[in-house]
């Protein structure tokens, strides 16, 4: 079982996409539940237009109570991916790290984007004598390989001091189409297989490192 924060501490940056998106593919390695802890539940609104019938996470709104709510789920679920404010300051972000397994800090090229990065990076590090098995990754997300920022963010973001995810998510239409028709990128047939890709590589990342450590530690 694993607990997901997806974070950051800016809007626009792709937090909620990644959220849905990478539940979705985490939905075809066990049983996942999404906790919106976002007060403008954009995911929980996301679930609400999705086809009832459709092979989507679902979708617990969970503004207040993070804690209870999380603790109540994890037991019922191989995965709960929590879906952050963003904002470093939302008492919503700051239980979910002390409870996460893993954060994921989706970071677009912006030299806006990475200074306020930079002040989640000093919090995490202030959180993390509560939740040493916190693990954390800098997921460059919305990437435009032939912009001059995409090619100078890996130079820039070594400077916060965190890892950064080999995977990166490029910018695709696909994701905001597939957020206003209640769907991931899973359900988007050819459109959306390479954006799919990229999440099962995201996956494959964090979780596939995982059972090799346990597998290790248990020899």
């Amino acid at each position: 079982m694993s607990i997901v924060a997806v974070v950051g501490n800016k809007g626009g940056t792709g937090k909620t996409t990644l959220s849905l998106n990478l539940a979705a593919g985490l939905a075809r390695r066990g049983s996942v539940v999404i906790v919106d802890a976002d007060p403008q539940q954009s995911a929980y609104q996301w679930r609400l237009i999705g086809d009832e019938n459709a092979a989507l996470p679902a979708v617990v709104a969970a503004a207040f109570g993070l804690e209870k709510t999380v603790q109540a789920l994890r037991d019922v679920h191989d995965h709960v991916v929590i879906d952050c404010p963003p904002s470093i300051k939302a008492p919503q972000t700051e239980h979910a790290l002390r409870l996460a397994d893993h954060a994921l800090i989706p970071l677009q090229p912006s030299p806006m984007d990475l200074w306020a990065t930079s002040h989640l990076a000093r919090i995490i590090e202030g959180i993390r004598p509560e939740n040493r098995r916190l693990r954390v990754l800098i997921v460059m997300s919305q990437m435009e390989p032939r912009t001059t920022l995409s090619r100078l963010m890996p130079d820039a973001v070594a400077e916060l001091d965190l890892p950064v995810a080999r995977t990166s998510l490029q910018r695709r239409s696909i994701h905001r189409l597939c957020v206003l028709e209640g769907r991931s990128v899973f359900q988007a047939g050819r459109r959306g297989a390479a954006a799919a890709a990229e999440i099962n590589d995201l996956i494959a990342e964090i979780f596939d490192h995982d059972n090799a450590s346990q597998e290790n530690a248990s020899r």
